[in-house]
């Protein structure tokens, strides 16, 4: 039986995907949980209109995300700590600092979608990469200074 799937199932394929499975797998499982609608001639002409207006919804989102990726080019955020012996950091600076300090500024990112390999633990300056969406990053600076 040809079914479509209607979002991810691991070992079949990802949402939007028509494959043959067994009658019983798609009547007694895929069917009934709602991962799964028949391949019929109604819901292919269905599936191909939602593909459509998905990729129109991903041209756009892409075109907004490169516009913000524009806006942060230039971005430097400054976070101050405070430092011991040597200029080593009380703790470190992670995505969350960053967040507030680019809040601060007037931009919102959510804070997942910046990217820190690892938490900050020293003074000076280090590139950040942020995600927009898929393919679209920008990278501001983050300059971590000592409390005076």
């Amino acid at each position: 039986m040809q079914v479509i799937l209607k979002q991810e199932v691991e070992s079949l394929g990802k949402a939007g995907d028509a494959v043959n499975v067994s009658d019983g797998y798609a009547r007694n499982f895929l069917i009934p949980k709602g991962f799964a609608i028949e391949a019929n001639f109604k819901n292919l002409s269905v599936l191909e209109q939602e593909q459509k207006a998905i990729l129109l919804t991903a041209e756009k989102e892409k075109k907004n995300a490169e516009a913000l990726a524009e806006k942060f080019k230039d971005v430097t955020c400054t976070i101050v700590r405070r430092v011991g012996e040597q200029n080593k950091l009380f703790g470190s600076v992670n995505a969350k600092d960053i967040h507030e300090a680019l809040l601060a500024q007037g931009l919102d990112v959510n804070r997942k979608n910046i990217v820190l390999g690892e938490p900050i633990k020293a003074l000076g300056e280090f590139p950040v990469v942020i995600r927009l969406s898929a393919g679209v990053a920008a990278e501001i600076k983050v300059v971590v200074a000592a409390e005076p």
